[in-house]
C-alpha cells in the first residue's frame, strides 16, 4: 500500500487511475481508519485550533481568538464527528448502491467515503487562517468530485445514474454535517440548538448565533442542481480558469466616483486546480472601498451548487449577516450596525465570486457599489479549454 502522502496526491492530482488501484486493495475498517482516516481527520482540526485559538481571526474588523479550553474541546469533537461522518457516510454509500445499479459492500463503500474526503482534509490547512477559509470550502467541494469519479469504480453503479447517486450522496451528507453541527453546539454551548422540521418541508437548525436553514422539499431540485453541477465538473477538468486580465478588465477604473488607487491581479492553483484572482482598491478621502474576482475553475460550477442549497440569518448586539438567493445567484451581506464595517459577498451563476469590503459604509450603498460592476458581463465569460 502507498504511503498516506502518495495516495493522497494520486487521488487529488489522477482520481481516475487512483480508483482503480484502491478497488482492488485488500483492507478491513480498522486499517483503513488507522492508516489513512485518523491521520488525515486531524489536519483540520488541529489547523483549525491554530487558527481559531492561537492565531485568532478577524470579524467585522475586529480581531478575535476562541479560549484556549473552547478550542481544544472544539478540536476533539470536530475530529470525533469527522470520524463518525466517514463512517456512516460509508454505510450511505453502500445502503444506495442497488438503488443506482451498483453493488452493496460495506468495506468499498467505506473505502470509497475514507478517500474521497481526501481533498476536505487536506484542505483543512487553510483554516489556519481563517481569511483563507474559501480556499478550504473549495477543497471540500473537490471531494464531491473524487466521489463522483469513485462511484462507478468501487460500487459498480449504472454509468448513467453515477450522477444522480451522487447528487443524493452530497444531499444526505450536507443534512447530516447540519445534524452534527447541532451535536457539536451542545457541547461547547450552553444553550444548544435545536433542529426543526417544518410542515412545509423546511429544516431549520437553531443555535445561538442564528438559524440554518435547508429546504428539504427542494432536495429534488437540489439533487438536479448536482448533477447539472457534475456534469460542469467534468466538462471543466478540461478548462482553464477564466484568464485574470479578463477579471481585472472588469474592474473599473471608478467606482461610485472613487478613482481605483491599487490593483492586484494572480494566476495560480490550489490543490492543482486552476484558479485566478483580480482586486482593486478604491479611495477617496476617508472612503476605502476593496473589490475582489475570483475564479476556482473546475470547482466554479459546484461552489454555485452549494452555496445555493441553504438560507442562513445570525444577529447580535452588533453585527448582522444573512445569506439568501436572488436570480439564480448567492448573496451575502455582513456589517456591524454602527456601520463601522460592511462586507458584501455574490456567488455568480458560474461560480465567479464577487466581493466588496468596506469601513464606515452602510451594507446597501456596499451593495450599490458592487453592483457597478458588470456581474452578467462576467458571467458571459467563457473557461477555455486547457491546451
Amino acid at each position: 500500500m502507498p504511503s498516506i502522502i502518495d495516495r493522497a496526491k494520486h487521488l487529488l492530482l489522477q482520481p481516475q487511475q487512483a480508483w482503480g488501484t484502491i478497488e482492488a486493495e485488500p483492507t478491513d475498517t480498522l486499517s483503513l481508519f488507522k492508516s489513512y482516516v485518523m491521520p488525515l481527520a486531524l489536519i483540520p482540526a488541529l489547523c483549525g485550533f491554530v487558527g481559531m485559538s492561537l492565531i485568532g481571526f478577524s470579524v467585522f474588523g475586529v480581531s478575535v481568538r476562541v479560549p484556549l479550553v473552547s478550542g481544544l474541546v472544539n478540536m476533539v469533537l470536530s475530529y470525533a464527528l469527522s470520524l463518525v461522518g466517514v463512517f456512516v457516510l460509508g454505510l450511505i454509500i453502500d445502503a444506495l448502491a442497488p438503488t443506482f445499479g451498483g453493488q452493496k459492500s460495506q468495506i468499498q463503500g467505506l473505502k470509497l467515503a475514507a478517500y474521497s474526503m481526501t481533498a476536505a482534509f487536506v484542505g483543512g490547512v487553510f483554516t489556519l487562517l481563517p481569511a483563507l477559509s474559501m480556499l478550504g470550502l473549495l477543497a471540500a467541494l473537490y471531494s464531491f468530485y473524487l466521489l463522483y469519479t469513485g462511484l462507478p469504480v468501487l460500487m459498480k453503479s449504472a454509468p448513467d445514474k453515477s450522477l444522480a447517486y451522487t447528487a443524493v450522496v452530497v444531499v444526505a451528507a450536507i443534512v447530516m454535517g447540519l445534524l452534527m453541527m447541532g451535536v457539536s453546539s451542545l457541547f461547547t454551548r450552553s444553550h444548544g440548538p435545536s433542529v426543526a422540521l417544518g410542515g412545509a418541508g423546511g429544516m431549520t437548525v437553531s443555535t445561538p448565533s442564528g438559524k440554518v436553514s435547508v429546504d428539504v422539499a427542494g432536495l429534488e431540485a437540489a439533487s438536479q442542481k448536482m448533477q447539472e453541477a457534475a456534469r460542469q465538473m467534468e466538462k471543466a477538468q478540461n478548462s482553464e480558469a477564466l484568464p485574470a486580465q479578463s477579471l481585472k478588465a472588469a474592474l473599473p477604473q471608478q467606482l461610485g466616483g472613487m478613482p481605483r488607487t491599487a490593483l492586484e491581479v494572480q494566476d495560480g492553483a490550489a490543490l492543482g486546480l486552476p484558479t485566478s484572482h483580480a482586486s482593486a482598491t478604491y479611495t477617496q478621502g476617508d472612503r476605502q472601498v476593496k473589490v475582489e474576482i475570483t475564479d476556482a475553475g473546475a470547482l466554479g460550477q459546484m461552489a454555485a451548487m452549494a452555496a445555493g442549497m441553504g438560507q442562513s440569518e445570525k444577529e447580535d448586539e452588533v453585527r448582522v449577516e444573512k445569506t439568501w438567493q436572488e436570480g439564480g445567484r448567492t448573496l451575502r451581506q455582513r456589517y456591524h450596525k454602527d456601520n463601522s464595517h460592511a462586507e458584501f459577498d455574490v456567488v455568480l451563476k458560474n461560480g465567479v465570486v464577487l466581493s466588496a469590503r468596506a469601513d464606515y459604509m452602510d451594507v446597501q450603498a456596499l451593495q450599490a457599489l458592487l453592483a457597478q460592476v458588470s456581474w452578467s458581463g462576467i458571467e458571459a465569460l467563457e473557461r477555455k479549454a486547457k491546451s
